[in-house]
């Protein structure tokens, strides 16, 4: 009997194993895929101020409305471990992995921001309200919580500097920073006006390490795994240029045009950048 209960502990022991033998080889695909949380960033090579023979500072709108940048505004929910790019700068800043700057102030990245503080600016306050209750006429204060809407976040501004290496004859251009603007309109506003504010400025730099452990989904082919990193530094996004760097007061374009004529001054800008490099070449 004995040998019998010993016989029957075994099998079942065995079965306990098989199934967590199984559970383990399960993969959520055709194949297994690497680990893309050990990535680090690309290394980007050193530039010397002696070598730098030209430069300028551009600011640029990154709309999410448009088709190419979609995969920065979705998922709106967390699928298969991935994340919208305001969702995993939420992440980071709670988590102390980047610091967030005012963006009221100005782009400089001088006045660091809490948590707090960027959970204001979505205006996510706690607020109280007053109720009643209609049974006792009793009245007491409650305090109802802030809500961050990450789906307010229509468009980034980018801050970046090209320039003109001599020692390697190349123009390149590097992210300096990140801006989410949130769109809104006022509660209580009759005219249904959309508001447009700037929340927080990342330093890019020190977001690489957080941007490159995320993967974006790549809507042409699944099995090139690409960062948020790799999405930024290789350029596959859409953008347009709204300051160029000036004397007054690195105005935007949108200050002395509008319209039609604003989006052929982005494109000037552009172009008269990319002359640049040409124009330096004989052919």
């Amino acid at each position: 009997m004995k040998k019998l209960v010993a016989y029957l502990g075994v099998i079942v022991f065995l079965l306990i194993l098989s199934g967590k033998h199984t559970e383990a080889q399960i993969v959520n695909g055709a194949y297994k895929r690497s680990d893309i949380f050990q990535k680090k960033p690309m290394p980007l090579p050193s530039v010397r101020e002696a070598d730098i023979f030209w430069s300028q500072k551009l600011w640029r709108i990154i709309d999410l409305r448009e088709k190419m940048n979609l995969p920065l505004f979705y998922p709106t929910v967390e699928i298969e471990g991935r994340m919208n790019l305001i969702s995993l700068l939420l992440n980071g800043i709670e988590n102390g992995q980047i610091t967030p700057y005012d963006a009221s102030l100005d782009d400089d990245f001088k006045v660091p921001m809490s948590f707090e503080q960027v959970k204001a600016s979505f205006g996510a306050e706690a607020t109280t309200e007053e109720k009643i209750d209609f049974d006792t006429g009793e009245r007491t204060m409650v305090t109802i919580q802030g809500e961050i809407r990450p789906n307010d976040i229509k468009q980034y501004m980018i801050k970046e500097e090209w320039y003109f290496d001599k020692q390697t004859s190349t123009l390149n251009v590097r992210i300096i920073g990140i801006c989410p603007i949130r769109e809104f309109v006022r509660a209580g506003d009759a005219t249904g006006q959309v508001q447009r504010q700037k929340l927080f400025w990342v330093y890019y730099p020190e977001a690489r390490p957080l941007l490159s452990t995320n993967l974006v989904l790549n809507p042409y082919n699944s099995a090139q795994q690409v960062s948020f990193d790799d999405l930024f530094i290789k350029r596959t996004f859409n953008s347009y240029v709204v300051i160029r760097e000036n004397v007054f007061n690195n105005r935007e374009i949108s200050s002395y045009l509008s319209g039609k004529d604003a989006m052929l001054e982005s494109k000037r800008i552009e172009d008269e950048i990319f002359d640049y490099e040409q124009d330096l070449w004989e052919y």
